[in-house]
């Protein structure tokens, strides 16, 4: 069962590492209008895998408990404010920033749990989040103001993944859910674009409405992949594959759009890095202790 989690996971991973290539194509169309084909699209395949799987019966249940309805109405918020913010950024050329958001993401995810499930970071996890905040106090004070896209992202996404991590449904149901959450909204808006002749799908070409309409699977599959391995995989296994998505965006931004890999921005991502690689090296030497019990710790 974990190596299938480490599968999805890895999965998931790489093909959010190749996301900015897939938006970069639909630049033309706002990204407002992109986000809504992508909730309501998204909803349409998840739905149609329900149906070939004949997995409806949590529907009601789900629907009756207000605690599952508030913690998907609010994972479903988060995902679309990642959503958004991904998208824009990409076709306003700031690859570079959104993969600096999933490189801090990890760190994040160790605030949540201190926060909200009352765990104890360790001494070099606080150094590692310490570290981290020190290239983004660099980057703030370099450039002005705030790295907000990066910080927008790495915010949503780990909360966003907590909720999903605790949530009471499975993947699939989960997805479903939300998806349902954000479809009615989104649809309303496509409606009102195609009503004042401002809509993309069926106007702007093939090409244009075929990505649209593949957005949904584009979409569904990662996420699907995602919540699978979230349930399936430690918290220290996930946090090491989401270098994964990251490095691939940057590479992307710079070797494929040409992005200017700053100065500044070679300070700020050295310091993140030196973060993360402190925090892997401490959560793999970690669960190597947890995981032979005969190892005794050095001061002990």
């Amino acid at each position: 069962m974990k190596d299938k989690g480490f599968l999805y996971a890895v999965g998931a991973y790489i093909s959010w590492g190749f996301f900015p290539i897939y938006w970069k194509w639909l630049h033309a169309v706002p990204a407002l209008e992109i986000l809504a084909h992508r909730m309501t699209w998204s909803l349409l395949f998840v739905a149609a895998a329900l149906a070939y799987k004949r997995r409806w019966q949590w529907v009601r249940p789900a629907l009756k408990n207000k605690r599952i309805l508030l913690t998907f109405f609010t994972s479903a918020f988060f995902l679309s404010v990642n959503w958004f913010t991904y998208i824009w950024a990409v076709n306003a050329g700031f690859i570079i920033e959104t993969s600096l958001g999933y490189f801090i993401n990890p760190l994040f995810n160790v605030l949540l749990g201190v926060v909200f499930l009352r765990e104890r970071a360790r001494p070099w996890q606080w150094a590692a989040i310490g570290l981290a905040g020190v290239g983004v106090l660099y980057l703030t004070i370099r450039y002005g103001a705030l790295p907000w896209v990066a910080l927008t992202l790495s915010g949503s996404f780990g909360i966003y993944g907590f909720l999903r991590k605790t949530a009471a449904l499975e993947a699939l149901e989960g997805l479903s859910l939300e998806t349902a959450v954000l479809f009615f909204p989104a649809l309303g808006y496509l409606l009102y674009l195609e009503s004042t002749g401002q809509g993309a799908f069926g106007h702007a070409g093939g090409t244009t409405s075929l990505l649209l309409a593949l957005a949904g699977a584009v979409t569904a599959v990662p996420l699907w992949l995602f919540a699978l391995g979230a349930r399936r995989t430690t918290m220290v296994t996930l946090g090491l594959l989401q270098y994964i998505a990251p490095t691939i965006q940057f590479l992307i931004g710079v070797l494929v759009y040409g992005e200017v890999f700053t100065r500044t921005y070679q300070v700020g991502f050295s310091l993140i890095g030196g973060a993360l690689l402190i925090y892997s090296v401490e959560g793999i030497l970690t669960a190597r202790r947890r995981t032979l019990p005969g190892l005794v710790r050095v001061g002990d």
